[in-house]
């Protein structure tokens, strides 16, 4: 496979849209993981005094289909050579969820993206036990992870592993929420997926201030604010079937370059 990439179009959820990693302050335009690593490959084109663009199809509360019926179409009509996934997030919480049913739409959109002649970085879902209200989804987490693998395998993928990154279990590296990743982890995940492309890289000074440490997510306050902020209102959205990406459209959606967004 090839690491001179001039086309990355990035797939996925509000993981890959960016989500509580603003570009500057607080709030949106989110920047992100994706972004993070188009910047990265941007910079190794230009050692090579090479071309690249980058398009980011990412939207908030997508599932699988999303992914699979309208993000990867999309992405072989923009004629992209290098595709990230990272998607099933959304679709492992829901109570009826069957994860070998998932893979097996992930794998159909990723033969079809292997047919176009696009490399794919492909991710596994995190690692759910360091979070208390996730922990009763690792089993299933597990068994898509594992079919996740033998997609990559048989497809001949990179593989981003998020299930082993152990940093991922510090506070530090998610929002307030606790679903969604603070700038430390965006930049984390654009490191290791950065490692798993087999690009050079070396990790620069972000430029973006961290968020400052959140209260001890065992007291009852935060529990309490937690709960009142963010899940009690994700469980009425799931209730009435509503997402807070409906009706968004993607991030980037056509392919520009890399450069003058950093």
């Amino acid at each position: 496979m090839a690491l001179h990439w001039s086309r990355f179009v990035a797939l996925g959820d509000s993981i890959t849209e960016g989500f509580c990693d603003p570009i500057v302050g607080a709030g949106e335009p989110w920047l992100g993981w994706a972004d993070r690593l188009a910047g990265i490959l941007d910079g190794n084109a230009k050692l090579r005094s090479a071309p690249f663009a980058f398009a980011n199809l990412g939207v908030r509360g997508r599932r699988v289909r999303h992914v699979v019926e309208e993000q990867v179409p999309r992405a072989i009509e923009l004629r992209a050579d290098l595709v990230s996934i990272l998607i099933g997030g959304n679709d492992l919480m829901t109570p009826k969820a069957d994860p070998d049913a998932l893979a097996s739409e992930v794998e159909a959109g990723v033969a079809e993206l292997r047919r176009s002649g696009a490399d794919v970085l492909l991710a596994t879902c995190f690692d759910p036990r360091f979070a208390f209200f996730l922990k009763p989804l690792r089993g299933r987490a597990a068994v898509y992870n594992a079919n996740l693998w033998s997609i990559a395998r048989t497809y001949g993928t990179f593989t981003l592993d998020l299930w082993g990154v152990r940093e991922l279990q510090a506070r530090s590296m998610w929002s307030e929420d606790r679903v969604h990743l603070a700038p430390a982890g965006h930049r984390l995940l654009a490191v290791r997926a950065a490692h798993a492309l087999g690009v050079p890289y070396f990790e620069l000074a972000s430029r973006t201030p961290d968020a400052p440490p959140g209260p001890t997510p065992t007291t009852p306050f935060t529990l309490l604010s937690w709960a009142q902020h963010h899940a009690l209102p994700w469980v009425g959205r799931r209730l009435r079937g509503v997402s807070t990406g409906d009706g968004m459209p993607p991030k980037l959606p056509h392919l520009i370059s890399v450069s003058p967004r950093r």
